[in-house]
């Protein structure tokens, strides 16, 4: 459910005053953030530059590739709109509108790499491939089409990612210390 608590609408009031934007482009970053449980964001407004992508602990990506300006500016609102899922009530759920009050925050965590590894440094996807890169663990789940495959990444620290477009789920290459590469280039773990 995509409608906003009292408090929700507040904040995102707060926020769109304070970062110079529409309340609309803050409340589409919000719901970009939530649906990535928190630490990660798919979104497309004009105001943010069209589409763009945002990771906890550092990648962000806008339309407007050049503009470092609007890259800080969705940088800080994400991060702002992931501590307030954390800690307040800002969106209805489900119970809210069959009259019940809520008792916890609605973020819900749609995580779907393995839970042993705990909470990924990064995670993103477009179309049927997704990743996530867990920094401590040293390991890297991808998941395309409904398939799941974990790999160790040895000595990479990634700090980006790159998704080419083309046939049904396009290729993903990492970039780390050691430069630009794939998953083929790791050796796949069978279990997490």
């Amino acid at each position: 459910m995509n409608e906003l608590t009292e408090e929700g609408s507040r904040a995102v009031q707060d926020l769109a005053s304070r970062y110079n934007l529409s309340a609309e482009a803050v409340k589409t970053l919000l719901l970009a953030v939530n649906a990535g449980g928190g630490s990660m964001a798919q979104f497309n407004h004009p105001e943010l530059g069209g589409g763009g992508q945002w990771m906890r602990g550092g990648m962000t990506m806008v339309g407007d590739m050049f503009n470092r300006g609007l890259q800080a500016t969705v940088a800080n609102l994400c991060s702002e709109l992931s501590s307030l899922l954390a800690s307040k009530q800002v969106l209805k759920s489900a119970a809210d509108a069959n009259g019940s009050s809520p008792n916890r925050n609605t973020r819900g965590d749609g995580n779907w790499w393995p839970a042993e590894l705990g909470t990924p440094s990064s995670s993103g996807g477009q179309n049927d491939a997704r990743y996530a890169y867990f920094r401590q663990a040293r390991r890297l789940v991808i998941e395309r089409g409904g398939q799941q495959s974990s790999y160790d990444t040895l000595e990479h620290q990634i700090g980006g990612v790159q998704q080419q477009q083309g046939g049904s789920s396009g290729s993903l290459s990492f970039t780390s210390q050691l430069g630009t590469f794939t998953v083929d280039s790791l050796p796949r773990v069978s279990a997490p």
